[in-house]
C-alpha cells in the first residue's frame, strides 16, 4: 500500500481538483489504510439508519445520519453529534453510500472547525452499473474492506 504521506498528498491533490473545501479526497483502500495508520482518525458513516440495517455497517465507524428516513429530512443536529463524539483535531473521513452525502458533511464538518475533513469517493456502495445497479463499480464494499450484513 502507499505510504501514509502519499495518500495524503493525493487526497489534497484531488481536493484542490475538485475544488472542495475540506482538506481531502480518498478513495477507500486509502481510507482503511488511513484509519489504520493515523492515530485517532475517524470513519464516520452518514447513511440512514435504514441503509446501515439493510445493506450492510463499517465496524469501528461512528453513525450519523446526514438525512434520515424516510423523507430524507437533514438532520439538523450533524454538527452538534459530530462534535460530541469526535474532536475537531483528528482526521475524520466521511462515508455514505456514493460519496455525495459523505461531500456535504465534509463540507459542514470542514466549516465548523474540522480542519481534517476527507470526503471517501465512492462510498460503501459505488456507482450504478449500465443495468443501474450498485456494488459492482467501486466503493469500500466492492474493494472487499471490513463491513457486515446487517
Amino acid at each position: 500500500m502507499t505510504a501514509l504521506s502519499e495518500i495524503l498528498e493525493q487526497a489534497r491533490s484531488r481536493a484542490t481538483q475538485l475544488r472542495v473545501p475540506y482538506a481531502g479526497c480518498v478513495r477507500p483502500a486509502e481510507a482503511h489504510a488511513l484509519l489504520q495508520g493515523q492515530p485517532g482518525a475517524k470513519l464516520v458513516d452518514v447513511r440512514t439508519r435504514a441503509e446501515l440495517d439493510w445493506v450492510g455497517r463499517i465496524p469501528g465507524a461512528i453513525e450519523i445520519e446526514w438525512n434520515s428516513w424516510p423523507g430524507s429530512v437533514p438532520n439538523p443536529n450533524f454538527v452538534g453529534e459530530l462534535r460530541r463524539q469526535i474532536e475537531p483535531e483528528v482526521p475524520v473521513l466521511f462515508i455514505c453510500r456514493s460519496g455525495a452525502r459523505s461531500h456535504a458533511a465534509a463540507v459542514a464538518a470542514s466549516a465548523a472547525g474540522f480542519a481534517s475533513s476527507f470526503n471517501v469517493l465512492e462510498g460503501f456502495e459505488g456507482d450504478r452499473d449500465p443495468q443501474g445497479h450498485r456494488g459492482q463499480l467501486g466503493g469500500w464494499r466492492y474493494a472487499g474492506l471490513p463491513w457486515a450484513q446487517s
